[in-house]
């Protein structure tokens, strides 16, 4: 499995996140060992300027760059008839019990402790959907091999920490300060592009802060040149002073190869992440709840305003932070904590590196009037909750059933994919955002709620008389239905501009 991800040809969207914790700098640089209560090796610095060669600093770093590899199993549904007429057949005969397959990442990290403490990318070593991780192997660059535990991961800033599973002493290396990086500066990556171990690249930093317009708090990247490609990912980004100043994550490419334009994750944003991982500490950032957009000329022009500074609020979440605020779609937000927001600060960013609960100013434009208000911040929910904040629902659209979102009891009964409300499809619902229901997401033609009219959209209120808003309470009246000997439950279902009606749908 490839594991650079891609900024233009998306393969994954990036990740997004904050952290709270400034990074404290002045380490010492090399990869060390601990020997005479931690003395750094002997280490040979290139001079100042252009280096005659990088062949001294990557001896003394390469023994603390790893190579990782993941096994992973991923349950897979054997039914070939999978949305064909012949599908119920095949379910009678026993050919829908999933079954399993192997699966394998690869990618890059460092190690960070004499004891064997490893930092990487996230996305190296999540399962995927429906996948279980099985296995985590390090191999040192002289060949040997180690079995790795996951520590403690963070989707949003796509970090990881693993720690290598021996008692033997590793060399190591330590964040610098990334924050002191200059456009210019020299830096050298090490990692596994394609599976070759041991690979060194070299580059200049191109851009300090570079925002690629993802969107997201974790928008945030040092961009080099210095070669990037598939298994980098996770990999260290190091100054000339031998010091990890970034940690190789993303790349700009139209054609799936480094074209020179690589993104690394800034260490003064990753150290304390990983420091709180370590230690086991869950990753808590502060959350606004609106939908942004930047300012873009058009915008500018028609406000007034500054073209390279604010962002305006598209959506407020129901009882969120800034709804509590007072903040309004339309409003433009230029400054959160008296500091301004820009294309590279933007307020993703700001808030995020905020502890949650904190009382903050934000300083908007409304009316061409600046007005501040005080937002208490909540706390940021987790990727998945986000993803299905943001998620998009079109009621008019023939989506098939989809097996990666069903839940796979309520599909096979009932031929139903269901959705937990949200504020986001009820308003595309056309129905108040506090409406206790499940929505139909999508309905198997060769069911018994096909053949009688169920579709996407549609609202189940209740089952057999009881309420249903969630996925385990319709599960819970299945379960009862069957232990009643019933070959039917009866739904409530809602439809737009129809009233409710019972419609009992048979069991599979």
């Amino acid at each position: 499995m490839n594991n650079v991800r891609y900024v233009y040809g998306l393969t994954g969207a990036l990740l997004v996140g904050g952290a709270a914790i400034s990074l404290a700098t002045g380490y010492p640089a090399g990869a060390q060992v601990a020997q005479n209560d931690d003395a750094e090796m002997n280490r040979v610095l290139p001079l100042d300027g252009a280096p005659a060669s990088f062949a001294d600093l990557t001896e003394q770093l390469q023994p603390a760059v790893v190579n990782i590899a993941t096994r992973q199993s991923v349950e897979v549904n054997r039914n070939p008839f999978a949305g064909t007429p012949f599908a119920e057949l095949f379910n009678r005969r026993g050919g829908d019990q999933p079954q399993t397959r192997e699966a394998q990442s690869l990618g890059s990290g460092f190690i960070i402790s004499a004891d064997g403490y490893v930092v990487t990318n996230n996305h190296v070593v999540a399962p995927n959907n429906r996948a279980t991780l099985e296995e985590i192997t390090i191999t040192m660059p002289d060949g040997r091999e180690y079995e790795a535990e996951l520590i403690g991961a963070d989707a949003a800033s796509d970090l990881a920490v693993l720690k290598i599973s021996s008692t033997d002493t590793f060399p190591f290396v330590k964040f610098g300060d990334s924050s002191a990086a200059r456009v210019g500066d020299w830096v050298v990556a090490i990692g596994n592009p394609f599976g070759l171990g041991g690979t060194v690249t070299s580059g200049i930093v191109s851009a300090v802060y570079r925002n690629t317009g993802q969107g997201g708090a974790y928008d945030r990247y040092i961009q080099t040149d210095a070669s990037i490609n598939r298994g980098n990912s996770g990999g260290p980004l190091f100054d000339m002073r031998g010091n990890v100043i970034g940690i190789n994550n993303a790349i700009f490419s139209p054609s799936g190869g480094s074209v020179g334009i690589g993104f690394a994750i800034p260490a003064e944003i990753a150290a304390p992440i990983v420091a709180q991982l370590r230690e086991g500490n869950a990753i808590e950032r502060g959350f606004l709840g609106v939908g942004l957009e930047p300012m873009n000329d058009d915008l500018a022009d028609s406000l007034g305003l500054e073209r390279n500074r604010g962002e305006i609020i598209q959506n407020v979440q129901d009882d969120s932070a800034a709804d509590d605020a007072g903040l309004r779609a339309g409003d433009i937000v230029i400054s959160v904590a008296g500091q301004p927001v820009t294309a590279d600060q933007t307020v993703s960013f700001l808030v995020a590196n905020i502890p949650p609960g904190e009382t903050i100013p934000i300083t908007i434009v409304r009316g061409g009037e600046r007005v501040t208000l005080n937002a208490t911040l909540g706390q940021r929910p987790s990727e998945a909750e986000l993803a299905q904040q943001q998620q998009t629902f079109d009621p008019d659209s023939e989506e098939p059933m989809d097996p990666e979102q069903s839940d796979e009891m309520i599909a096979e009964k009932l031929g139903l994919q269901v959705l937990e409300m949200t504020p986001q499809i009820a308003r595309s619902l056309g129905v108040a955002t506090d409406t206790e229901a499940l929505v139909i997401g999508a309905v198997d033609p060769n069911s018994d709620a096909g053949r009688k009219g169920l579709r996407r959209g549609d609202l189940i209120l209740s089952a057999n008389y009881e309420d249903v808003a969630t996925i385990e309470a319709l599960r819970e009246q299945i379960n009862m239905a069957e232990a009643e000997n019933r070959e039917a439950l009866l739904l409530r279902i809602q439809r737009r501009g129809i009233p409710p009606r019972f419609v009992p749908i048979r069991l599979r």
